[in-house]
């Protein structure tokens, strides 16, 4: 028997009022007992109510505290979350999506059976219309346990989910045992939970994933990571973060993994090629030095373009013929959207 003694979930909020009561109820309606969940809410310098309104919560819900901090991003809010919490496992929920109501049960549940140290479940996407976006992540058909570096596997084809948000985490995985350094969310970065999340495999054999969809993405305009439709030449950070992720990954695996070493390859090209698809035409000038660098490898790696076995035809076309002339093909391709 492995218990799951107390769970803590971290809620970081910025700005997030009019979203913050339904994720919060989600939470309040778990049937893990609520005398074993903590609720965490870090208040990232909000410039709203949100504060207000998690203190409201907190006034009339033992099981929610709320904390206060200056403004630093969602990857210092949740590790402010981290190392006030008392459970033995953590969850993490952002304050704009919602969990399903037996969710923590369900993962705690194969956690106690197995002892496992991670479990997943499923997640859902939906619009901020209330629409269903399709599934970006694919869901076992029955309980199943996946290796680490199959699981390092899948995310280097974006077929995994790095989400920590669809998983219950042993707290000592964050704090580190005997010769293992603490791990906490790279501050200052977005696509945050990837970085984590690959030096955290590194200290399991496996994890768990169940065949369930309980957390339920809201995606919302003014996010992070999401371009505002009116901000033409607005670059999100998170493009240069994923190439920034990228390298982490190849270096880990050149390492650790060389045996999937064509994947990380993959994963190194498809990034940058999603980086050289969202940079506004505007930025993609020779003073720009990360932007340089980006074409640079692209070029320099032609052979590994035509040669990797993960690659699809659409991205090897694409990859190739932004390596030649990015700037006009971008360009071009802009004009075309216009007509």
């Amino acid at each position: 028997m492995h218990p799951v003694n107390k769970i803590s979930v971290i809620v970081p909020v910025y700005n997030t009022r009019c979203y913050l009561s339904r994720c919060l109820d989600s939470l309040l309606a778990q049937t893990f007992p609520a005398e074993r969940l903590e609720i965490i809410v870090v208040d990232d310098g909000s410039t709203d109510d949100s504060a207000a309104l998690a203190e409201d919560y907190a006034r009339r819900h033992g099981n929610i505290r709320l904390i206060r901090r200056e403004n630093g991003g969602s990857s210092a809010a949740r590790n402010t979350g981290i190392d006030a919490a008392t459970g033995d496992h953590l969850g993490f929920v952002d304050s704009d999506d919602t969990v399903s109501p037996d969710m923590y049960e369900a993962l705690a549940a194969f956690i106690e059976a197995t002892g496992a140290e991670m479990v997943q479940t499923g997640r859902d996407e939906i619009a901020e219309d209330g629409t269903a976006l399709p599934s970006v992540v694919a869901i076992p058909e029955e309980e199943t346990w996946i290796r680490s570096e199959e699981m390092l596997f899948s995310l280097l084809l974006h077929e995994g989910d790095a989400s920590f948000c669809t998983k219950l985490t042993a707290k000592r995985l964050f704090d580190g045992g005997e010769g293992e350094a603490p791990l906490r969310f790279p501050e200052g970065e977005l696509n945050e939970d990837f970085r984590l999340l690959l030096q955290m495999l590194e200290r399991i054999d496996r994890l768990g994933s169940l065949p369930r969809r309980d957390y339920h993405v809201c995606y919302r305009t003014g996010s992070n990571s999401r371009r505002r439709r009116e901000d033409a030449d607005y670059f999100p950070p998170v493009f240069t973060d994923i190439v920034n992720n990228a390298d982490f990954a190849a270096a880990l695996v050149e390492e650790k993994h060389p045996g999937i070493r064509p994947a990380a390859a993959r994963f190194a090209l498809v990034q940058r090629l999603d980086y050289l698809l969202h940079i506004p035409v505007s930025r993609m000038r020779g003073d720009n030095e990360f932007y340089r660098r980006v074409v640079d490898y692209i070029r320099h790696n032609r052979r590994e373009i035509f040669l990797n076995p993960y690659l699809s035809g659409r991205e090897r076309r694409n990859l190739f013929l932004l390596s030649l002339a990015p700037r006009t093909l971008r360009a071009l391709h802009k004009r075309v959207k216009r007509l």
